[in-house]
């Protein structure tokens, strides 16, 4: 799939923005502001659905319960862009703009660059140089070129996109049970980081069994699930293999991913002084990848998602606390969300025995129509189907004589016939749709590129997969997909539960006024949460 020639016209990206009600305004409260901040904490959960928040609340002890006590909830937070996977939500949570927007649209076109090997490790080079424009870190340094962030993640597109372009500090799981980056930011690894590495930190869980955190009673679930993780492995306890090479693999599906993420974390505060200035604002961003394994591969109904949730509360306590010890706690704000939500497996919505049912086989479909590209001298990847969106080469059609409009016409009612499918949407008519209040229709085309070689959009019904999905997953423009945490936390947030339907684009803005900075780009599509703040934020620095 490709970003090529703009033929979409510019209104896409300018679309009207998520519905939502006028909440009143609460009165702003009185007293002197806040202290500038001189840290600002971005944690992204990787598939964190807010119902978890409220299901598992009593059994919190940690930094959900922090935040769920001390700081602003907002329940209806939405994704408001289809093509819901970590790359987009990443980069549109911390940049205040859609995918259409940063030109992070899907995971494969994210962050993988084979231009920017990686320093060591296993795993392909990874750059942000697909990202377009700027993200919450940049306004923060461009008011104080003082500022730094250290952006960790299991995953390198959860590292790297929080702070888009910047050459800052960001690092990622090898595979190999050590940290890396790529050599867009360094040819080698910092002091700091290699000493940590040395430490071998997956050893101590080497052979070890991941076992529930509490008694078996506190969890509702079945551990019998046949639909979980393919029947194999679906029962605790989960064992890490003991050979480091295969478990250096298997350790991002083990709650101790998370662990180890946070220590890195605070190793890299403490070396670099982040937050330690007091004129200075610096910026950490850290992503818990966990959740999304372990909800891909037992689906979020089960033992294993809710005994998670439980682990990632005590890790991001285990955060919380030791900021608040290393600095001070009334200097700190943060910030979390998620970049996307998930649907259950298919097997536990659609009733019967059919091994295809909730799913929309498309694939014959594709392979028919690249068959006949091919027969008029056309290779297959001349068309694409990526997370819903279906490419076309148009310039190489015209080089044989063949109408890309009749090709796109032909597969859109093909498709359209297929049973499970929802809608399939020529693309340039997105806009048109949107504009008369077309929900997906908006998502999807806050998703789109204007210059991204896209033709159709392909939506399921809702909770249908693709014929190619295997385990639980996400990637619809569905609400169960969108919906998702925002939490605020800190000097300046004013706590509460707010009903207000919000986007995840809101919350960068939101950031910026709690922290009072201006943002890049003119005209963001969010808005700031003024409601959840107190005196409705600061003034930007100048």
């Amino acid at each position: 799939m490709r970003l090529l020639r703009p033929r979409l016209s510019a209104a896409l990206v300018a679309l009207p923005l998520l519905a939502r009600p006028v909440a009143a305004q609460p009165a702003a409260a009185t007293g002197p502001a806040p202290a500038k901040p001189t840290l600002v904490v971005l944690v992204t959960v990787d598939q964190l659905v807010p119902g978890y928040l409220d299901q598992w609340k009593d059994q919190f002890t940690g930094g959900f319960k922090r935040l769920l006590t001390q700081g602003a909830f907002f329940t209806q937070a939405y994704h408001d862009h289809a093509a819901t996977e970590t790359a987009p939500g990443h980069a549109t949570l911390w940049s205040g703009r859609y995918p259409a927007q940063t030109g992070i649209v899907l995971n494969d076109l994210g962050v993988p660059d084979p231009q920017a090997p990686l320093v060591q490790g296993r795993g392909g080079g990874a750059s942000p140089y697909r990202f377009r424009g700027s993200t919450f870190f940049d306004w923060v340094r461009a008011a104080d070129q003082h500022s730094r962030a250290l952006s960790v993640s299991r995953k390198d597109r959860g590292a790297i996109l929080p702070l888009g372009r910047a050459k800052q500090e960001v690092y990622w799981y090898g595979l190999d049970g050590r940290f890396t980056t790529s050599t867009y930011y360094a040819d080698t690894l910092p002091a700091w980081v290699q000493a940590y590495n040395a430490r071998n930190p997956i050893a101590p869980y080497l052979g070890q069994a991941w076992t529930l955190l509490l008694p078996e009673s506190a969890y509702p679930e079945r551990d019998d699930e046949p639909s979980e993780n393919g029947g194999k492995d679906h029962l605790f306890p989960h064992v890490l293999d003991a050979d480091p090479r295969r478990a250096g693999t298997a350790f991002a599906e083990f709650p101790w991913m998370d662990d180890i993420t946070v220590e890195l974390a605070l190793a890299g505060v403490n070396a670099l002084k982040l937050g330690a200035n007091p004129n200075t604002t610096d910026v950490l961003a850290v992503s818990l990848s966990t959740t999304d394994a372990v909800g891909h591969k037992w689906g979020p109904r089960s033992r294993e998602l809710h005994d998670q949730v439980l682990r990632v509360d005590r890790a991001l306590g285990r955060l919380l606390d030791s900021l608040y010890v290393l600095r001070d706690s009334a200097r700190i704000v943060v910030a979390l969300g998620a970049d996307h939500g998930v649907a259950p497996q298919p097997q536990l919505s659609f009733p019967g025995t059919d091994p295809n049912r909730g799913r929309v086989i498309w694939r014959p479909v594709i392979d028919s129509a690249r068959s006949g590209l091919l027969r008029r001298g056309i290779e297959g990847d001349a068309l694409e189907l990526n997370s819903g969106i279906i490419s076309l080469d148009r310039a190489r059609l015209a080089t044989k004589g063949v109408p890309a409009d009749s090709v796109i016409t032909a597969l859109q009612r093909r498709l359209q016939a297929l049973p499970g499918m929802l809608r399939v949407d020529r693309v340039e008519q997105l806009a048109r749709k949107a504009a008369a209040g077309d929900k997906l229709a908006r998502r999807w085309a806050h998703a789109i590129p204007a210059d991204m070689d896209a033709a159709l959009t392909v939506t399921y019904k809702p909770y249908y997969y693709g014929s190619t999905a295997l385990t639980a997953t996400h990637g619809t423009p569905h609400d169960y997909d969108a919906h998702i945490p925002v939490l605020f936390l800190g000097a300046g947030v004013k706590p509460g539960r707010y009903a207000t339907t919000i986007a995840s684009v809101d919350v960068a803005p939101t950031l910026a006024a709690l922290v009072g900075v201006r943002p890049f780009e003119p005209g963001l599509p969010g808005r700031v949460l003024r409601e959840a703040l107190r005196g409705g934020g600061a003034s930007p620095r100048r």
